[in-house]
């Protein structure tokens, strides 16, 4: 009998999952939101609901037979969709409500870091009295991140000294309406996502990304979801060492025995500082877009390894294709700060030539497909380097045509993979 796997999300990330087992023997079920037309298409059914809400998740689950579910979006971990499948006797991949606070509560996050001796972790503060927390930006020698506690679709940070003046922080901290902000020291160096499977008490890593979090070419503009990302044909990226890539993988793996009974996808965003890796976040699930540029170029079937987690069995060791990737997001104008939702757009998939093509927050209705408030599309070209990827990625944007929509043009290129070899260069040379 196959497995009944019941993918649960509608962006990019879940895409890529859904591409991930399309070739598997699993009988593919999905539910979102949205009406992803990428997934529908290799799901034998997509049902639209609210994954927010573990009852209708827990009922379409039962209704088609579910043995397995797996959760892509962070949302449905913090309403915990994940106890309720268990509690229905469905195994999900994905940690339960209590472990997800590793990154939907940053801080606990930073609290757990520093009770279990964590390594990474930078120094912080945490407030649920604004007043209080401007009067430490205002006592503190150096420059600070602002991070809501909360989750904030990654477009919640300020950072102090790079984003904003001091005033204007504590003006963001006074006027934002958080119930509790974290403060902890900014970190200089260059960012790097390791992503790691968990299951069972063991985990098994992939190739270190780099995602792009601002708008505009250039890093210009405010924070998104991720405009794009790029990894090498190795685990490490060429402004990494081998030392970087370990130093990493072994914060995460005191990070999993920490959390003791932890499955699913643990990421861990890094800054590569002059004095090492620190802990920039922890997520509790894929990246996205981490997640398409991983999962392309995973040759182990991704359906062993969530039977190895259902089935109490460390996850096999993963096979990786040996290719670089450059991913490119295809957003709404106005995105990430007055989005322009509900415009019909038209996709020419052919225009996509060698490239993937992954849909993420758009919704598919009878005529036709339509913006949300979220970024649109992505596509990722797979090469021997990250220059001729980025190459067949940047020719297919094609696809997207002239309908309004924006992307950064230049992640992956090589002049902007220099400046962070430089950069890192420069750092170490301090």
């Amino acid at each position: 009998m196959p497995e009944t796997v019941l993918l649960i999300g509608g962006g990019g990330r879940e895409h890529a999952i859904a591409r991930a087992l399309d070739d598997s023997e699993a009988d593919l079920y999905a539910c979102a939101g949205n009406r992803n037309p990428g997934i529908a298409r290799i799901a034998s059914e997509f049902e639209t609901l609210e994954t927010t809400n573990p009852k209708a998740v827990v009922e379409f689950a039962e209704e088609i037979g579910a043995t397995i579910a797996v959760i892509g979006p962070e949302g449905p971990l913090e309403a915990g969709v994940a106890d309720e499948l268990e509690a229905a006797g469905i195994y999900a991949f994905g940690p339960k409500q209590s472990d997800a606070r590793i990154e939907t509560d940053k801080a606990f996050q930073r609290r757990f870091m520093d009770e279990h001796d964590i390594p990474g972790c930078p120094d912080f503060e945490t407030f649920d009295d604004m007043d209080a927390a401007c009067e430490f930006v205002d006592e503190y020698d150096g420059d600070l991140a602002i991070k809501p506690a909360g989750l904030t679709g990654g477009k919640g940070v300020k950072v102090i000294g790079d984003q904003v003046t001091p005033e204007e922080g504590k003006a963001y901290i006074r006027e934002s309406g958080y119930d509790r902000i974290v403060l902890e020291e900014r970190l200089i160096g260059e960012e790097v996502t390791i992503q790691a499977f968990v299951a069972n008490g063991e985990f098994r890593t992939a190739p270190a990304v780099q995602d792009h979090k601002r708008a505009y070419e250039g890093d210009e503009g405010p924070n998104t979801g991720g405009m794009g990302s790029y990894s090498a044909a190795t685990n490490e990226l060429p402004f990494m060492t081998d030392d970087d890539y370990e130093t990493a993988v072994s914060i995460i793996e005191a990070t999993v025995d920490a959390l003791e009974d932890y499955r699913g996808i643990l990421y861990g965003q890094f800054m590569l500082t002059s004095g090492g890796p620190k802990v920039i976040e922890f997520n509790a699930r894929f990246g996205d877009p981490e997640a398409m540029n991983t999962l392309p170029v995973l040759e182990t079937d991704f359906l062993d390894v969530l039977i190895a987690a259902r089935d109490g069995d460390a996850p096999p060791e993963l096979e990786f294709g040996g290719q670089a990737t450059v991913c490119k997001y295809a957003v709404p104008d106005g995105y990430p700060t007055d989005p322009e939702a509900g415009a019909k757009v038209q996709i020419d998939e052919e225009s996509a030539g060698d490239a993937y093509l992954f849909y993420a927050s758009v919704d598919e209705r009878d005529d036709g497909i339509y913006t949300t408030t979220s970024r649109s599309f992505a596509v990722v070209g797979l090469a021997d380097s990250i220059t001729e990827a980025e190459a067949i990625a940047e020719d297919a944007l094609a696809v997207a045509g002239d309908d309004g929509l924006h992307m950064r043009h230049d992640i992956g290129k090589p002049d902007l993979v220099q400046q962070r070899i430089d950069h890192m260069d420069e750092l170490r040379s301090e």
